[in-house]
This record gives C-alpha cells, sequence and structure tokens, in this order.
C-alpha cells in the first residue's frame, strides 16, 4: 500500500502474506486497531534486528507490517519515539515479580527469566545496536537509561522488601547498591561480554553468591 492510499481512509489494513484486507472505519473517526498498533510493533524489533536503529526507517517498518506509513505516523512520529515508546514498554513489562518465599530462590527466578531475554537471538541484536546509538544520542541514552533503571527498580525493591519481612536481611538496605548487586553480574556476562552460553549451575550459583552479597549489607 502507498502512503497516499493508506491516508485516503480512516481505516487500516495489517497483512501476513502480501493480501492486504480492506476495512472501513466508521466515518468521521480514525480508528487505531490495537492489530495494527501489534503488528508496527513487531515490524520494529525485526527491523531493529535484520538492519540496526541507523538504517531503519519509517518506510522499512510499514513494509514488514503489511502497514502504510501513515498508519505508523498516527501513532509515533518519528522512529526516535517509536523506539522511545518501545524500549519503554518493553523494559517496564518485561520482567516478573517473584515471590518463591525466599531471597535465594526470588533471585534465582529473575535470573532465570532475564537470562532467557537477555540472550534471545533477537535482543542480542537489537540491546547493542541501542547502547552504540546511544552515546551518540542523548535522547535515546536517557529514555534507556529510564525506562531500563524503571523496570529494574521495581523488581529489585520487591525482592527486598519481601526479604526485609522474612527477616533474610535488615531493614533499610541501599536499594541502589541492591539493585547494582542484583542486576550487574548477569547483564555483564549476557550483553556485556557476551560469553557463550551459560555454565549448568551458573544462575543458581549467581543467585546464591548474590544472595549473600545482600544479607552482608
Amino acid at each position: 500500500m502507498t502512503q497516499a492510499g493508506a491516508g485516503k481512509g480512516a481505516g487500516e489494513t495489517a497483512t501476513d502474506a502480501g493480501k492486504v484486507p480492506r476495512r472501513r472505519a466508521p466515518a468521521g473517526a480514525a480508528v487505531l486497531r490495537e492489530d495494527v498498533t501489534e503488528a508496527i510493533r513487531a515490524a520494529v524489533f525485526g527491523e531493529l534486528a535484520a538492519v540496526g536503529y541507523a538504517r531503519m526507517s519509517i518506510e522499512g517498518i510499514a513494509r514488514r507490517a503489511g502497514v502504510g506509513k501513515t498508519a505508523v505516523y498516527r501513532r509515533w512520529r518519528s522512529k526516535l519515539h517509536l523506539v522511545l515508546d518501545l524500549v519503554s514498554a518493553v523494559a517496564v513489562q518485561g520482567l516478573p515479580a517473584p515471590d518463591t518465599g525466599s531471597l535465594e530462590g526470588d533471585l534465582r527466578l529473575l535470573y532465570e527469566v532475564t537470562s532467557r531475554a537477555l540472550r534471545h537471538p533477537v535482543a542480542g541484536q537489537i540491546i547493542p545496536d541501542l547502547q552504540a546509538e546511544a552515546a551518540r544520542n542523548p535522547d535515546i541514552a536517557e529514555a534507556m537509561q529510564q525506562a531500563l533503571r524503571q523496570g529494574q527498580q521495581g523488581v529489585a525493591s520487591g525482592i527486598v522488601a519481601a526479604a526485609a519481612a522474612r527477616g533474610e536481611i535488615r531493614e533499610g538496605v541501599n536499594e541502589d547498591l541492591a539493585l547494582d548487586l542484583m542486576s550487574g553480574p548477569l547483564y555483564w556476562r549476557a550483553v556485556v561480554i557476551r560469553g557463550p552460553k551459560l555454565p549448568k549451575d551458573y544462575l543458581a550459583s549467581l543467585a546464591r553468591a548474590t544472595a549473600a552479597a545482600l544479607k552482608a549489607l
């Protein structure tokens, strides 16, 4: 579909295999269909993994999503705002709130979920690319810092509060230091040095060592 074609009507289209069904929205209102929004978000991940942020374009995103460019611009005014919105949403929603009944158990579950997410092939391509772009673009740097820290901070606070309530760690532990201890080692291993597959008992050992470190604070 061309941009002009997409802009004539209020409806939106999406396609899986090149066949673009056309639907008309109620007269007088442009309806932002959720399935189209999700198709665009998925296309952004695909484009970031395939070509990187610098070469990514609204045209490429629209083509991959099976929509017109107008459908993208109705939601985001630029590729920067699209990526920033996506980073924020994924960071905040992507982590669980463990409740296993023990500090070590909560950390082990957190590490298992986080490790799978960080080592996903798409994440392995996108995260380093956005980190490199953040070094050149202060808007991306600020958004990534805020989004990732907010997402991690919320989970870390819950784990620390639950452990303190159970008497596993003392009350009033410095949450910033706790977050560094909880997030740093796995992030370093999976994202920074991008080492080979984790050893069999690595996550269990990391959870045990981190729990001991938090108890020592």
